[in-house]
């Protein structure tokens, strides 16, 4: 053998023996595992029942019986009128008690100090003066239709807030009346 044919057989002995060293050892067979335990089951099966207590039962509950109603009227005897037939109808079922009306509750309000009930009383007062001597001002020349709807609307606005006030609700009345009074301006500059 020539000394390039021996290396290279050399070479590839020394290669194949690293490869054979580095091969994977065989993995043995796999041992079946245990089956896995049932899963647990979501909600318990309930095996003691308690009922609660029995309740009284009214008697005039069941009853079916219609209530007594005025005796029907007699009426004319009819001539030629063919027999009729009677028919049986359902009765309707018992109105329910409506229990007593409640009597009437005053509305809910905020409270308020005297010194912010008068305050609010005299602003409410002041916007309403001013406004409606505002509308008098704008009536003593021609209004146009959009001017007159403008004026009914400060008179609505005005006409809320005083009942608002004789309800004791002061903060809705203040507020009306400013909306009227603010109106009343917009009257007044020709907006």
């Amino acid at each position: 053998m020539k000394p390039v044919e021996a290396i290279l057989a050399a070479a590839l002995l020394v290669g194949l023996a690293g490869c054979a060293a580095r091969a994977k050892q065989p993995v043995p067979a796999a041992t079946p595992a245990a089956p896995a335990p049932p899963p647990q089951p979501l909600s318990i099966p309930q095996t003691q029942v308690q009922l609660p207590r029995p309740q009284p039962l009214d008697p005039d509950s069941l009853s079916t019986a219609l209530p007594a109603a005025a005796p029907p009227a007699a009426a004319p005897p009819a001539a030629n009128k063919p027999p009729q037939t009677t028919r049986h109808q359902a009765a309707p079922p018992p109105k329910p008690e409506t229990p007593p009306a409640e009597a009437a509750r005053p509305p809910i309000q905020e409270i308020l100090s005297a010194n912010v009930q008068q305050q609010l009383r005299q602003s409410a007062q002041d916007h309403q003066r001013q406004a409606l001597q505002l509308v008098a001002q704008a009536q003593r020349r021609s209004l146009t239709a959009a001017e007159q709807a403008l004026i009914t609307r400060i008179n609505q606005f005005v006409k809320s807030s005083s009942e608002a006030e004789r309800t004791g609700d002061l903060r809705s009345a203040d507020d009306l009346a400013g909306r009227a009074h603010i109106l009343a301006k917009e009257l007044q500059s020709g907006k």
